[in-house]
Parts: structure tokens; sequence; C-alpha cells
């Protein structure tokens, strides 16, 4: 097999997959089984819309569970950086403050099998996580943003 990507996430974001992927299999997988089921009995599969809303169901569910196995298989945990604590890096967050007068922002740096920017947790590919990544407390870094550039200065990391 040609070499698989790889997928850093922290340890709490494979659990996360994981459990994901036990309710798709154990759960969903099943409800889905019989949805379809029940719009079979409804007759004629060629105009049936619910039968085909659940088959386009199943398709996407059993998408998701080998995306979420090829995830979790390929995982590389990101171990914490203890010798460089005031470096930003992958699995650590980082606080920093837009300059002139911007409001201190907080992101977590992660690989992007488990981003969620609304939790606060961007992707390592991220234009912001890639600015980001390699500089130290006090830094002050230009952006690179869909809308425009931005200086920061980086104030905490964790």
């Amino acid at each position: 097999m040609a070499n698989e990507k790889q997928y850093p996430m922290t340890k709490e974001g494979k659990e996360k997959l994981e459990q994901e992927l036990e309710y798709l299999k154990t759960v969903k997988r099943k409800e889905v089984v019989e949805r379809i089921k029940i719009a079979r009995g409804f007759g004629d599969l060629s105009e049936n819309s619910e039968y085909d809303a659940a088959k386009d169901e199943q398709a996407f569910v059993e998408s998701r569970i080998q995306m979420l196995e090829n995830m979790i298989r390929n995982a590389v945990i990101i171990e914490e950086d203890k010798e460089n604590p005031d470096v930003v890096s992958l699995g650590k967050s980082v606080t920093f403050v837009e300059l002139p007068d911007g409001e201190e922002e907080t992101y977590t740096i992660v690989g992007s099998a488990e981003a969620d920017p609304f939790e606060g947790k961007i992707s390592n590919d991220s234009p912001i996580a890639k600015s980001l990544l390699g500089r130290r407390v006090g830094d002050e870094v230009t952006v690179q943003t869909p809308g425009g550039e931005m200086l920061v200065k980086i104030v905490a990391v964790k």
C-alpha cells in the first residue's frame, strides 16, 4: 500500500473519533437498515423517496465509517513538547492579541481530523496555525488570512 496520509491528533481527539465510530457501527447503522426495511414496505422502489433518502443516508454512514477507520488506523498521537514550553507547536493552546489594539484570542492547534473552530481547535493546516507554529511567546507574527494580513503578538503558550 502506498504511504497513507497520517493524521496528527491528541489522545482525546482519537478517543472522540473512536466513540463516533462505535456509535455509527452499533446504533446509526442499525437505524438506517431499519428505515430501509420500512421504506421497502411502501411498495414501488422506483418512486419511493423514503427509500432513496434512506439509501443515501446509508451511503453517507458507510463512507463516514470508512473515513474514521482510516483516520484512526493512521493516527499519530501528538506528544507534549516539555522541552520548549513557550514555543507554539501541535497540541498546544496559543493566546495572541491582534495588534495594535485587538482582543485576546486563544486556540488549540490540532490536526485536521479533530479541528473544530467552534470549540477553539484549529487545524495545523490553517493559515493562522501555519503562521504561529514554531514561534515563541512575545513574537509578533504577520498572519495571512482570507480577509488579508493581520499582525498578532503571542502572549501565552500552554
